[in-house]
């Protein structure tokens, strides 16, 4: 017979829906003042550390839908923070590029969500940092991550 979940306060998958949120949340409140949402800043994120991605890879990246990121990507691009190319270098995928203001505002941005993941983490020891980043990476390997999956966020600067 399987058993449930069980107390709450003992899940890991609570728990972890828990710091998510929690990271979610500063992250929101941390970004706002640069007019930026987290799947905005993600797109800023990835774009800074493989420029050139299609709109489908930086969706998959950013944990949004193909439609979601079609609009990001047109506000943005009106905000002039990044660039898309007219025509494919092969295929029909445009790859995009971050402008100088998207660079200048990444910066601004990853400063304040590397502060936050800091803050975060800020209890635990160097060891346990590493640790917790390594058993989360097997945890979502274990549930079927496709190798194809998003792009992997930098270390301290985490793309929800």
């Amino acid at each position: 017979m399987e058993q449930g979940v069980g107390d709450l306060d003992r899940s890991i998958g609570y728990a972890l829906k828990q710091a998510a949120t929690a990271l979610r949340a500063a992250m929101d409140t941390g970004l706002r003042p640069l007019g930026l949402s987290v799947p905005q800043y993600a797109c800023l994120e990835l774009l800074g550390q493989r420029p050139g991605l299609s709109a489908a890879e930086l969706a998959r990246g950013a944990f949004v839908t193909r439609q979601s990121m079609h609009a990001l990507l047109l506000g943005m691009e009106e905000r002039g923070l990044l660039a898309r190319a007219t025509t494919a270098a092969r295929g029909r995928a445009l790859p995009t590029e971050l402008t100088d203001t998207g660079r200048d505002l990444l910066a601004r941005a990853s400063g304040i969500v590397a502060g936050i993941e800091r803050q975060m983490t800020g209890p635990l020891p160097d060891d346990a940092r590493r640790r917790l980043r390594d058993d989360l990476t097997a945890c979502a390997t274990a549930l079927g991550n496709p190798p194809d999956g998003p792009p992997p966020a930098a270390e301290g600067h985490p793309v929800p």
